[in-house]
C-alpha cells in the first residue's frame, strides 16, 4: 500500500505537475496577453513536429527483433482501442467531426513526455527504450491514421487520405528512414538545429493545451467526455494485457507497453482538433479529465504490472 501510494504522490510531483505548469503558461499567455492557440499550433504541427520524429528514430537503439515485436503490438493495439472506441460511440450518435475527435482522443495517448517519464521512474532506463519505440511508433501513426481521421471529419476519404502528404511529420520519417538506411552521418551543424527543435516540440504542444484551456469550454454533452475518459483509462491498459497476450510480448517490452497504453489521451490531440476543426473544446475537455483522473489509474496499472507483467 505504501509503496502503492509514494507511486502516486512522485507520479504527481515529477510527472503531472510540470506538464500543468507548462500548460498554465499558455494559459496565461492567452488569457493576458490574448495569444492566438492556433499559430503556435501550426508552428508546432508543420516545424517541431516533424524533427521530434526524425530525432527519435535517429536515436533509438532497441534490437531489430524486439523492435518489431514492440511496433507490432503498438499497431494491433492502437487499431484495436479505435475500433472498441468506434463500437461504443455508436449510442451517442456524433456528427462526423465530433466522431473523428472521438476516435483520436481515445486512440492515441500521451506517451511521450508523461508516458516515457512515468516509465523510466517506474522501472528504470532498460524500459525506456521499449517505451520510446512505443511512443515512436504510436506518433506515426498519429500523423498518418490519426490525421486521416482528423481531417475526415470535415473532407472527404479521399480528400483525407490526400492530406497525410502534406503532413511534415511524414518526411521527417522518410528522412530518417533514408538517413539510417545509406548510413549517412550527419555532421553536428545539421543534427543540433533538428535536436533543438525537437525538444521544442513536446513543450509547444503543452502550451497550446494550455492556451485551448482558456479558450475552450466544456461541451454541451458530457457523455462523450465520460466516455471517452473512461475508454483511454480503464479499457485501454485491459485490451492492451490481452494483445500483448496474444502477440507473445514479455519481459521488458510487455512492461513497458502496457504502461503506456494506460496513459491519458495525448496533448497533440487538441492540436490535431484545432487544425483540422473537429470538436477541439471536446477534445481539450477529454486530455484534461483523463490527466487529471490519471495518477489514480496509471498508479494502480504500475503496480499490477509490477506484480503481473
Amino acid at each position: 500500500m505504501m509503496d502503492t501510494l509514494a507511486v502516486l504522490r512522485r507520479i504527481l510531483l515529477n510527472d503531472l505537475l510540470p506538464i500543468f505548469i507548462v500548460a498554465a503558461v499558455g494559459y496565461v499567455l492567452a488569457k493576458r496577453w490574448k495569444v492566438e492557440p492556433k499559430s503556435l499550433s501550426r508552428v508546432t504541427f508543420n516545424a517541431l513536429s516533424p524533427c521530434l520524429i526524425f530525432h527519435l528514430l535517429m536515436t533509438s537503439t532497441v534490437s531489430a527483433g524486439e523492435a518489431g515485436r514492440v511496433v507490432l503490438y503498438t499497431v494491433v493495439f492502437v487499431l484495436s482501442i479505435g475500433a472498441v472506441a468506434r463500437l461504443a460511440a455508436v449510442p451517442l450518435k456524433l456528427s462526423r467531426p465530433d466522431l473523428a475527435a472521438f476516435l483520436i482522443v481515445v486512440m492515441f495517448s500521451n506517451a511521450g513526455n508523461y508516458g516515457m517519464s512515468v516509465v523510466l521512474f517506474a522501472f528504470g532506463r532498460e524500459h525506456l527504450a521499449r517505451a520510446s519505440l512505443y511512443f515512436v511508433t504510436s506518433a506515426l501513426m498519429m500523423y498518418t491514421v490519426g490525421v486521416v481521421i482528423a481531417s475526415s471529419g470535415r473532407r472527404s476519404v479521399t480528400q483525407a487520405l490526400g492530406g497525410v502528404f502534406r503532413v511534415p511529420a511524414l518526411y521527417g520519417l522518410i528522412a530518417a528512414v533514408v538517413v539510417l538506411g545509406t548510413g549517412i552521418t550527419l555532421p553536428a551543424g545539421l543534427m543540433r538545429p533538428v535536436e533543438l527543435l525537437a525538444g521544442a516540440a513536446i513543450p509547444g504542444m503543452l502550451l497550446v493545451l494550455g492556451m485551448q484551456f482558456e479558450q475552450g469550454r466544456w461541451p454541451e454533452r458530457r457523455s462523450p467526455v465520460v466516455l471517452a475518459s473512461l475508454l483511454t483509462l480503464v479499457a485501454a491498459p485491459l485490451l492492451g494485457w490481452g494483445v500483448a497476450s496474444a502477440l507473445g510480448l514479455d519481459g521488458t517490452a510487455r512492461q513497458a507497453v502496457l504502461v503506456q497504453s494506460g496513459m491519458p489521451s495525448a496533448v497533440i490531440t487538441t492540436i490535431l482538433a484545432l487544425e483540422f476543426d473537429v470538436a477541439p473544446a471536446f477534445v481539450t475537455a477529454t486530455v484534461l479529465a483523463t490527466t487529471a483522473a490519471s495518477p489514480v489509474t496509471v498508479a494502480i496499472l504500475i503496480a499490477l504490472v509490477q506484480q503481473f507483467g
